[in-house]
C-alpha cells in the first residue's frame, strides 16, 4: 500500500505490516483514505482529528453551496402602479440572490373573465426585470390564478430580432409592396434626328420655268 504521513506527505509503497508498525511507533492510527486506488492509499494520522477535519470540510462545502428556490410574488388584477413597482423590486431581489420567481395573479369573483389584465401585469413585472431575467414559463391559467416563472438570465436576440424568453408581442403589419419607380417626365420632346425637306409648291416653280423658256427663246 502507499502510505502518507500526518501532514499528507508521501512516505512510499510498503507492505501492510510495515505501515502498521510505523503507525504504532508514531502513536497514531493507520487510516485507509483511497481503497480503490492501485495500490490502496493509507494515512498515518490521529483518527479523531482526521474525522473532525473531514466533517469541517463537509460543513464548509455545504455552507458555500447555493440552493436555488422558487420565490413567489403575488398580486391582484386591481393592484395599483405603486404596489406593482414594489413587486418588481421584490422580484429583482430574489433573482439577484439566484432564485427563480413565480409571479402569480389571483382572481376573485368576476375578475377571472378578464385574463388579459393579469397577463398585462405579469408582462409589466417581467419588463421591469428584463435586464437580468427571462420568462422561463409563459403566463398560463391554473384554476383561479394566472402565473409565470422568471429565471435569472439575459435575453438573446434570436431569429426575427425578437429576444428569446421575452413575452410574445403582436405581429407587425406587413410592409406595403414597393411600387415601380415612375419614369421621369421629359422636359422637352426630343427633336427628330433629321427633319424632312419642305415640299415646294408647284406655283413656286412655274415662274422659274417660264423665265427659263423665255431665255431659251422657246415658243409655245
Amino acid at each position: 500500500m502507499r502510505v502518507l504521513d500526518a501532514d499528507g506527505a508521501q512516505i512510499g509503497v510498503m507492505p501492510t505490516e510495515e505501515a502498521i508498525r510505523r503507525a504504532e511507533e508514531a502513536g497514531l492510527d493507520l487510516i485507509e483514505v483511497a481503497a480503490t486506488a492501485d495500490p490502496p492509499v493509507c494515512r498515518i494520522a490521529d483518527l479523531g482529528k482526521f474525522k473532525f477535519e473531514q466533517d469541517k470540510r463537509a460543513r464548509d462545502a455545504k455552507k458555500n453551496q447555493h440552493v436555488s428556490e422558487v420565490k413567489e410574488v403575488r398580486l391582484r388584477p386591481r393592484t395599483d402602479d405603486h404596489d406593482l413597482q414594489v413587486r418588481v423590486r421584490a422580484a429583482r431581489r430574489f433573482l439577484e440572490e439566484g432564485h427563480k420567481v413565480k409571479v402569480e395573479v389571483r382572481f376573485r369573483g368576476r375578475e377571472a373573465t378578464h385574463p388579459e389584465v393579469a397577463r398585462d401585469q405579469i408582462g409589466r413585472i417581467a419588463a421591469g426585470v428584463a435586464d437580468i431575467a427571462i420568462v422561463e414559463r409563459a403566463p398560463s391559467l391554473e384554476g383561479r390564478a394566472m402565473f409565470a416563472i422568471l429565471a435569472r438570465g439575459r435575453a438573446t436576440v434570436g431569429q426575427g430580432g425578437a429576444p428569446s424568453g421575452a413575452p410574445a408581442s403582436a405581429p407587425s403589419a406587413p410592409a406595403p409592396a414597393r411600387q415601380p419607380a415612375a419614369a421621369p417626365a421629359a422636359s422637352k420632346p426630343a427633336a427628330p434626328a433629321s427633319a424632312p425637306a419642305p415640299k415646294i409648291a408647284p406655283a413656286a416653280v412655274a415662274p422659274a420655268a417660264k423665265e427659263s423658256n423665255e431665255e431659251s427663246g422657246a415658243t409655245s
